[in-house]
C-alpha cells in the first residue's frame, strides 16, 4: 500500500498548484502537506484505484491534504463502520475535510441519517458541524428525515443560531435551507422555528431569518 500511495503522491506532485498552497496556508490551513490540488483533480486521480479499507485508512492517517479527500473517496461504504466513523469525524481539523466527507462517504451510510442526529448535538465544533453539513447533504439527495430527526435539527439549530455566527452555524443555517427547499411545508417549519429572529432587537438574527427566507423565496 505504500507502493500505492508514493504513485498517488507522485501525480499530486505534477498537479501541484504552489499558489493555491500557499493560499490555503495563508489562510490557516495548516497541514503537514498541502499540494494545491482542486478537488475534481484530486476525484479524477482517485478514480483510478479500486475501493480499499486499508489504503483509504493510511491516507487518513496522513496529514496531507489530498490524501485526505481521497480517502474520503475510496473507503468502503460497507466496511465503514459506525466506530470508523465516530474516530474518523473526531480527528478532523479543517472545515474542507469535514465538507467532502459529509459529501463523499457519510449520506452513503446506512446509518447517515442517524449519525447526524448525533453529531449535532456534540460539543465539539467539527463533529457538530459534520452532522449538520450531513444533514445537508441528504437533504440534497432528497432523503426525507425521520420526524424525530426533523425535531431534533430544528431545536439544535436554533439553539445554535441563537449563539452568533461561527462555523457550527454556517453549517446549521446551511442544513435548515437544504431542508427547507425540499417542499413549502418543510420551509414553513424553519420559518417557524426561528420566528422570533423575524423582528428581533439584534442586526444578525434578522439577517438570518432573512437569509433563510430568501432562500426559499428563490427557489420557489
Amino acid at each position: 500500500m505504500q507502493e500505492t500511495i508514493q504513485q498517488i503522491r507522485k501525480q499530486l506532485r505534477l498537479a501541484m498548484n504552489g499558489v493555491v498552497s500557499s493560499s490555503m496556508r495563508e489562510k490557516g490551513m495548516d497541514y503537514k502537506m498541502n499540494f494545491g490540488v482542486s478537488v475534481p483533480k484530486i476525484k479524477e486521480i482517485a478514480s483510478q484505484y479500486q475501493p480499499n479499507e486499508e489504503l483509504a485508512s493510511l491516507m487518513w492517517v496522513q496529514d496531507v491534504r489530498e490524501l485526505k479527500i481521497m480517502a474520503t473517496l475510496l473507503f468502503p461504504v460497507d466496511l465503514f463502520t459506525l466506530d470508523v466513523a465516530e474516530r474518523w469525524v473526531r480527528e478532523i481539523k479543517h472545515l474542507e475535510i469535514s465538507e467532502q466527507l459529509a459529501a463523499n462517504l457519510l449520506p452513503k451510510l446506512p446509518f447517515a441519517e442517524e449519525l447526524a442526529a448525533r453529531f449535532i448535538t456534540d460539543e465539539e465544533e467539527f463533529v457538530s458541524v459534520t452532522g449538520y453539513l450531513l444533514f445537508a447533504r441528504l437533504c440534497s439527495l432528497g432523503k426525507s428525515l425521520q420526524e424525530v430527526h426533523v425535531n431534533l435539527l430544528l431545536d439544535e439549530a436554533y439553539k445554535v443560531l441563537n449563539k452568533g455566527l461561527s462555523r457550527k452555524q454556517r453549517a446549521a443555517s446551511l442544513a435548515l435551507k437544504r431542508f427547507g427547499r425540499q417542499s413549502a411545508e418543510q420551509g414553513t417549519a424553519v420559518l417557524n422555528a426561528i420566528a422570533e429572529f423575524k423582528n428581533s432587537e439584534s442586526p444578525e438574527r434578522t439577517e438570518i431569518y432573512n437569509d433563510i427566507k430568501f432562500e426559499f423565496e428563490y427557489y420557489e
